[in-house]
């Protein structure tokens, strides 16, 4: 008599979810089988796996299915997030602030709004007036609070503006009244529908003698918002950010909204926040500033972000108070990061250290494995390529952006911008001052660096100009994708060239009566003039540009102060100077510019 064949063994649960990471051992628990049957069929398949050894998803998904099981992907947060909320009792939710996100075509006043509900200066300290990142701002209306993200109205942060529908409540479209409705508001109007968000209507400046409030109802109405005293469901209101009209009764009608839609949070679990956006700062290292979604959020926690595993060190409120704890709907700085974050990662406190430190190593290394298979090896097909292509050229960039979020939102626009004459690739993007790892990496590939509301360090700045490597510096990104059509089809304008005079470093500052703040300065390099142009530089990130007012040796007025000597310098109509800030002093002359490319 022949042996007997052995019967396939069969997991006892037969629908399981996967998780990034999965062991063989959490793998065989999952599928309600021994250890040593999940091993067996690894090495039936030639891979010899301890019990401890991680496995790639789609392998996993393949082993579950030998046994019998259907498998569903999951992240390890979902997972988790999932794990707690099948715990949840219905008595732990609590309802929660509203957070509302303000959208609309540029230049129509978003920032003014939230300036004049806030009191505070925003649009004044932003370049050309623009909002150009994410800011979020918590206010208390009868006593209940709301929490407000300004998203940029510039088409080029699609990207952000899509990220802040993702993770708000009320979507607030704020239309000019003299204006009308705009490509970024019909936009605007789309990433919020697409989101299932509501919608308030703000018609701004209607205190302008060419306000037509009932012609911006009208253009609404014909794309779908059709306003409540017109028999719609929409709710408009018309106000103005400068007189301050109408501001509370807004603030009312956000909160009817919120009520409407009973928003829930429970603030016993832990938290699982949004990262909206990331920024290196020289005395703190890396900053997220998050919203809390759901949870709490408290100092000592420990956390995992995409590829960072780290602990709260600190939290620091919209206001800029350190604070112990964040609830739901709560925007906050955290600092204790080991690295920057993705901006519109989500962070999520665990309690697996163990397990989460194990993800995050599975991430970096899938993460180094996807870098190293986009890095593009010559091969002949594509050789062929190229040269059938025959004239295409290639231009190389380096982006470099004070923020994570700009810098990829330019990173995606710029390679947009390819047409087939002219391809552009960025090889690198970062955050932080220009560095001289950037300049020989430009040098090496010939490739433009760019700055966006940053500088270069000493260092690289004299290695750019050994090099001749071309950094193009900028705060204005229509400036900046201005330059580089331009530069594309060869017509660059005569630009303003800038003549580096010296540096001066401030150490110590002095308030004068009458006179305001005066820097006591010791020069670095160069000679610095009176009444030349010059830069701020706090952690090599330009927070001012204007002009010196006075210079001063001792207790007299003098035209130029030599490098190695000290002296005293005021800035015209700027006050905030601080103790360790660098002053670029530098000239503009206008010259006629080559073509980028």
């Amino acid at each position: 008599m022949g042996r007997q064949r052995e019967e396939p063994v069969v997991a006892s649960n037969r629908e399981i979810t996967i998780g990034e990471g999965i062991t063989v051992k959490e793998l065989a628990e999952k599928l309600g089988l021994k250890s040593s049957l999940v091993i067996k069929k690894l090495v039936d398949r030639k891979i010899f796996a301890t019990i401890n050894q991680t496995l790639d998803l789609k392998l996993a998904e393949d082993i579950a299915k030998s046994f019998g099981a259907t498998s569903s992907r999951m992240s390890f947060e979902e997972e988790s997030s999932w794990e707690v909320e099948m715990a949840e009792e219905s008595g732990d939710l609590l309802s929660r602030a509203p957070v509302v996100t303000v959208m609309g075509h540029v230049d129509h006043g978003k920032t003014s709004l939230l300036d004049s509900i806030r009191q505070a200066e925003v649009a004044a300290h932003e370049a050309g007036g623009i909002t150009q990142h994410i800011g979020a701002y918590q206010i208390r209306h009868n006593d209940r609070n709301i929490v407000f993200i300004d998203t940029p109205g510039h088409e080029a942060f699609t990207r952000m503006r899509a990220r802040g529908a993702k993770v708000t409540d009320i979507v607030v479209l704020v239309v000019a009244a003299d204006d009308g409705v705009m490509p970024q508001t019909l936009e605007a109007i789309d990433h919020a529908r697409a989101a299932k968000v509501p919608i308030v209507v703000a018609i701004n400046k209607i205190d302008k003698p060419d306000a037509q409030p009932d012609r911006i109802k009208q253009q609404l109405s014909d794309r779908g918002l059709l306003a409540e005293d017109w028999g719609g469901d929409t709710v408009m209101v018309p106000v103005s950010a400068k007189a301050k009209q109408n501001l509370d009764l807004l603030l009312e009608m956000i909160l009817l909204v919120a009520d409407m839609q009973n928003l829930k949070a429970n603030p016993t679990r832990p938290a699982i926040c949004t990262v909206l956006e990331a920024k290196l700062d020289r005395g703190r290292g890396p900053v997220a500033t998050v919203l809390v979604r759901n949870g709490t959020l408290r100092v000592g926690d420990f956390f995992i972000c995409g590829t960072v595993f780290s602990r709260v060190r600190a939290l620091v409120s919209d206001r800029g108070d350190q604070i112990k704890d964040a609830e739901p709907s709560t925007p906050v700085e955290v600092l204790g990061l080991d690295s920057l974050p993705e901006v519109g990662e989500t962070l999520q406190v665990i309690t697996d250290t163990a397990k989460a430190k194990q993800i995050v190593m599975f991430r970096e290394q899938k993460q180094r494995e996807t870098q190293l298979a986009k890095s593009n090896r010559l091969t002949l097909e594509t050789l062929h390529q190229q040269l059938r292509e025959g004239e295409t050229k290639e231009l190389n960039l380096i982006i470099k952006a004070d923020v994570g979020g700009s810098a990829e939102v330019l990173s995606e626009m710029l390679q947009k911008l390819s047409t087939d004459k002219v391809r552009i690739k960025v090889l690198h993007t970062g955050v932080g001052a220009i560095t001289e790892t950037d300049v020989l990496l430009a040098s090496a590939s010939d490739a433009i660096v760019i700055g966006f509301n940053v500088r270069p360090e000493r260092n690289a700045s004299a290695i750019a100009e050994q090099e001749n490597v071309d950094i193009r510096l900028h705060t204005i990104i229509y400036e900046l994708t201005q330059e580089m059509k331009q530069a594309m089809i060869g017509m660059l304008e005569p630009v303003f060239k800038e003549v580096y005079k010296g540096r001066a470093e401030v150490r110590d500052v002095f308030r004068i009566t009458k006179v305001g703040t005066v820097a006591g300065c010791y020069v670095l390099d160069g000679v610095i003039n009176r009444g030349s142009e010059v830069r701020v530089l706090r952690d090599n990130i330009v927070v001012h540009t204007g002009k010196i007012d006075g210079l001063k040796r001792f207790k007299d007025d003098v035209s130029e102060v030599k490098s190695g000597f000290e002296c005293g310098i005021s800035l015209a109509n700027y006050n905030d100077i601080k103790s360790g800030d660098v002053f670029e002093v530098f000239t503009t002359q206008k010259v006629a510019s080559e073509a980028l490319v």
